[in-house]
């Protein structure tokens, strides 16, 4: 049997065992190590790579600081987090999708991820299940690669301890090459318009970036997979990592202005910059 399936096997005797227990409060080893009043929620902006050595990390956005916050991850969990940005379907469920498909089979829903410390150098993360039939949440210690992952294949919302925001800054980080790029803020998920891309959507001869999801206001607002992001705040993206800080640039009192074409038209929204509901969220 490959490590990989043991692995897979462990968790979902586990996720059973949890949430099947009939008195436990809590499936952690150990408690969150802040207040949650103190977390800040933050959403899943791209995946990219710390300098020098080159690991990924998965960058988070901090909407009222306008920062980015990198965390480590590995490189499976790198990829399972672009599918997930990507939106992409794949033939047979990865192992993120198959524990999601698991926990609400049991009448459970995943609700928060907590990145809540760092010790060590190493990133610790913590899930929180709501199960039908009991009182209290159920939280479960987790890496936060895997947490990440699987939060965004189910809407949970993503909340970040202020030690590790303050411990994360310190890393330096670069985007992937631009045809890598899948970058997402404001509930706005752009990449690179590519020759196949700008000849399957018809888009015109522009520069700007294609919106492959729009979740929340955003897609209230009426933007939609296929529209070309032509200015933020009235500046062009040059790329993805180009929106991406645009946004950031936006003041704080202030909504950013998102400029786009769509369908042979072009409208202007203005959005709030603070973390948006994902679709399916569980608030």
């Amino acid at each position: 049997m490959s490590t990989r399936l043991v692995t897979c096997c462990v968790a979902l005797l586990t996720a059973f065992t949890l949430i099947t227990a009939p008195m436990a409060a809590t499936a952690a080893d150990r408690d969150l190590a802040a207040a949650v009043d103190d977390f800040v929620e933050v959403e899943v902006a791209t995946v990219g790579m710390a300098t020098p050595h080159g690991s990924p990390v998965v960058l988070l956005r901090e909407p009222d600081g306008g920062e980015m916050i990198p965390i480590f991850i590995g490189h499976d969990s790198a990829r399972a987090i672009l599918l997930a940005l990507r939106d992409a379907r794949v033939p047979r469920p990865m192992t993120h999708d198959l524990l999601g498909d698991v926990i609400g089979s049991l009448d459970a829903r995943l609700t928060r991820m907590y990145v809540d410390d760092i010790a060590d150098q190493t990133f610790l993360g913590m899930l929180e299940l709501e199960v039908d039939g009991r009182d209290e949440a159920i939280r479960i210690d987790t890496r936060p690669s895997d947490g990440i992952a699987l939060a965004l294949r189910t809407g949970a919302s993503i909340h970040v301890a202020p030690k590790v925001l303050d411990e994360a800054r310190l890393i330096n980080y670069r985007g992937l090459d631009e045809d890598d790029q899948v970058v997402s803020a404001v509930g706005i998920t752009v990449m690179a318009p590519t020759d196949k891309l700008r000849e399957a959507l018809d888009l015109p001869d522009r520069d700007g970036v294609v919106v492959t999801e729009a979740a929340g206001t955003a897609r209230g607002a009426g933007l939609a997979p296929g529209a070309l992001v032509l200015a933020v705040n009235g500046e062009t993206p040059e790329s993805p990592m180009g929106f991406l800080r645009l946004v950031q640039a936006t003041p704080e009192d202030e909504r950013v202005r998102i400029r786009y074409w769509l369908d042979g038209t072009t409208e202007e929204v203005r959005l709030r910059t603070r973390v948006p509901d994902r679709p399916g969220q569980n608030l």
